[in-house]
C-alpha cells in the first residue's frame, strides 16, 4: 500500500480489496466498496497524526463514519489496485473516489464516488482525556452519533406488544428480521460501527430475497442473473449499542425503468417503550445477465419478480 499526502486537504491511498468481497465470479460486492472509502478517511486522519488509535488513547475520542452515500458506476474486480482518494470538504465531511486502471493504456476508470460524515465521539471508558486542540478537527466532537446524518423516527411501544410486529404493522409490505447485536459489529467496546451497519445491508437484501422466493442462489442458477449495486447510502442516527436486539425491517419503495429497484433498510433498539430509530439505509439494486446473448446487459425485471419484489410476504 503507497499513501500520498495532497497540498489541498487530500490524501490518497492504494490498495485493493478484501478478497472476502469476491462472492459471485471475481466481481467485488458493494460492501468493500465501502470498505475503501473508510480506509480512505482513516488516512486522510492518519497523515495528520490523528489516526483512531491516538485519538483514542490520547483524546478519548471514537472516530466514526455516521453517514455515507456511495455512487457506483462501474465494477471493482478481486485483482484491481484502487486508487482511494479522500478530501476534505468542511470540518468531518469528505469527498471520496475510487478509481481504477483499465484497458491499455491503462485508462482511469472511477468505480465510486462517495461523500462521508464523521464524527469523534467521546467514549465513556477511553483512557485518554487531553483536549484535542482547536481547530477543523476539533469541530467534530459530540457525545454521539445522533443528528449527524438525518433525524430518527422514534416510535411508542405499546405495553405488551411485540417490537417486530408493531414495525411491520406499520407496513404489511415490509420484511422483518431481528439478531442480537454481535461484538464484531461494534467499535470501541460498545458502539455499532458504520461497517457493521453495511454488514447487516447487505444480509438484510439476502434474506429479503429468499424470503420472497428469489434467492440470489436460486437467480443465479436459473436465469444468470448476478446482483448489482449502483447506490447506497448508510446513515446512523443514534448509538446502538453490543449486545443489544436490532430489529431491522426492508422494504421496496420504487422500480425503477424495470430493471432496478431502490429499497429502504431501517433499524431499531428497544429501550422500555420505545422503539429507538438507530439506523437507516438506502440501496439501489438490479441484476446484470452473466450469460448468454444478452450477458453484460442490465436485466428486466419481469412481473413474477416485480410481484416478490413489491408484494406482501405470503
Amino acid at each position: 500500500m503507497t499513501v500520498t499526502v495532497g497540498a489541498d486537504r487530500t490524501s490518497t491511498l492504494r490498495g485493493r480489496p478484501g478478497y472476502e468481497g469476491a462472492n459471485i465470479r471475481t466481481w467485488v460486492g458493494f460492501k468493500h466498496f465501502g470498505y475503501l472509502v473508510e480506509a480512505a478517511v482513516l488516512q486522510w486522519f492518519r497523515d495528520r497524526g490523528l489516526g483512531p488509535g491516538r485519538l483514542y488513547h490520547e483524546f478519548g475520542l471514537g472516530l466514526e463514519i455516521a453517514d455515507c452515500s456511495m455512487l457506483l458506476p462501474a465494477v471493482l474486480d478481486v485483482d484491481d489496485e484502487v486508487t482511494a482518494t479522500a478530501k476534505e470538504v468542511r470540518p468531518g465531511r469528505f469527498a471520496v473516489r475510487l478509481s481504477v486502471r483499465r484497458g491499455e493504456p491503462g485508462e482511469e476508470v472511477t468505480i465510486c464516488r462517495a461523500k462521508a460524515t464523521v464524527v469523534l465521539v467521546r467514549e465513556r471508558d477511553a483512557p485518554g482525556e487531553a483536549p484535542l486542540p482547536d481547530g477543523p478537527v476539533a469541530a467534530m466532537v459530540t457525545d454521539g452519533v445522533a443528528g449527524a446524518g438525518g433525524e430518527a423516527a422514534d416510535l411508542a411501544l405499546p405495553p405488551g406488544a411485540d417490537p417486530m410486529e408493531t414495525l411491520l404493522g406499520r407496513d404489511p409490505a415490509a420484511f422483518g428480521w431481528s439478531r442480537r447485536v454481535p461484538y464484531f459489529h461494534c467499535h470501541f467496546s460498545d458502539r455499532v460501527a458504520y461497517s457493521g451497519y453495511l454488514r447487516t445491508l447487505e444480509e438484510t437484501v439476502d434474506r429479503f430475497l429468499a424470503d420472497r422466493g428469489i434467492s440470489v442462489g436460486r437467480m443465479l442458477v436459473e436465469r444468470g442473473w448476478i446482483p448489482v449495486v449502483s447506490r447506497s447510502r448508510v446513515t446512523l442516527l443514534a448509538d446502538a449499542h453490543m449486545e443489544e436486539i436490532l430489529l431491522t425491517t426492508f422494504r421496496v419503495e420504487e422500480v425503477l425503468g424495470g430493471v432496478s429497484y431502490d429499497a429502504r433498510m431501517d433499524c431499531h433498539v428497544r429501550r422500555g417503550d420505545r422503539l429507538v430509530h438507530v439506523a437507516t439505509a438506502r440501496i439501489l439494486h438490479g441484476y446484470a445477465v452473466s450469460r448468454g446473448p444478452e450477458a453484460g446487459r442490465l436485466a428486466e425485471l419481469d412481473p413474477p419478480v416485480l410481484a416478490a419484489l413489491t408484494g406482501a410476504p405470503s
